[in-house]
């Protein structure tokens, strides 16, 4: 005899239920955009509402204006205002004020202090971008985003780095120009983008150079080039991001609009 059909029996689909207003219900693929930008710190949900419908945010390229829209955070592409969105939790994106006598490197083998001392208790495998010498000190920026250190430290990028640097006076009134016009140099020409004296005491100088070179020692060795041997190094700044009053020795998170301007400048 054919078994009755029992009309309470499940069909083997999850239920539906109707979200409020007609709404998507929360266990479809994908994630509210809305809620990701609240999440990623951008704004409130309700502002990333408005930033939607006024047709200012881009998923993967192209403008989204509908509330409703889901997206994967681990794969989409998201910018707001043409900045990028950093929607992995687990990306890690840090700003130290190294200390001169560390080392820039995550482990040295003759027990030297290094930056990987102060992340040791951390999971993540950091990389280091802009390198400092030993004795030099200032802005050094850690992260897990290996895509945007690579490009980052990359000359082709010309990611500028701001350096105040202190040198015998007085300073000779051209300095700037011919630092600007370009130094030859042992392994060829280097010139910085700008040149300012800060401030003048006691027969020293301290001074403002901004380049966007790379190499090794390029700031005390332009300097020393030019007869105006570097006795302090501070990095203040990476592109936009700068040192302020951070305290040596001690890291802080980037805020979301640091971290976008860092993919803005390496076209991220």
């Amino acid at each position: 005899m054919p078994e009755t059909p029992d009309r309470h029996r499940s069909s083997g689909r999850p239920a539906r239920r109707a979200g409020a207003h007609g709404a998507e219900p929360d266990d479809e693929q994908g994630v509210r955009l809305q809620k990701v930008l609240a999440s990623a710190g951008i704004a409130s949900r309700r502002k990333a509402e408005e930033l939607i419908r006024d047709g200012r945010v881009r998923v993967d390229g192209l403008v989204v204006t509908e509330m409703g829209r889901r997206i994967d955070p681990d794969s989409a592409v998201v910018h707001v205002d043409g900045n990028r969105v950093v929607l992995n939790e687990d990306q890690v994106y840090l700003a130290l004020n190294k200390m001169p006598g560390v080392l820039s490197t995550m482990s040295d083998d003759q027990g030297r202090p290094h930056i990987g001392q102060l992340v040791e208790d951390r999971s993540e495998r950091l990389f280091h971008v802009g390198r400092l010498d030993r004795d030099s000190e200032g802005l050094l920026l850690l992260t897990n985003d290996g895509d945007l250190a690579h490009r980052l430290t990359h000359p082709s990028y010309g990611v500028s780095k701001t350096y105040m640097a202190e040198i015998p006076g007085p300073v000779p009134r051209d300095l700037g120009r011919r630092l600007r016009a370009g130094v030859e140099l042992e392994d060829g020409p280097a010139r910085v983008d700008s040149f300012e004296i800060v401030d003048v005491h006691a027969q020293r100088a301290v001074v403002e150079v901004v380049l966007h070179e790379g190499r090794k020692h390029i700031v005390r060795r332009l300097l020393a080039a030019v007869d105006h041997p570097v006795s302090r190094l501070v990095r203040t700044k990476i592109g936009d991001v700068q040192l302020g009053h951070q305290r040596p020795g001690t890291l802080r998170k980037l805020n979301p609009v640091e971290i976008a301007a860092l993919y803005k400048a390496v076209d991220l």
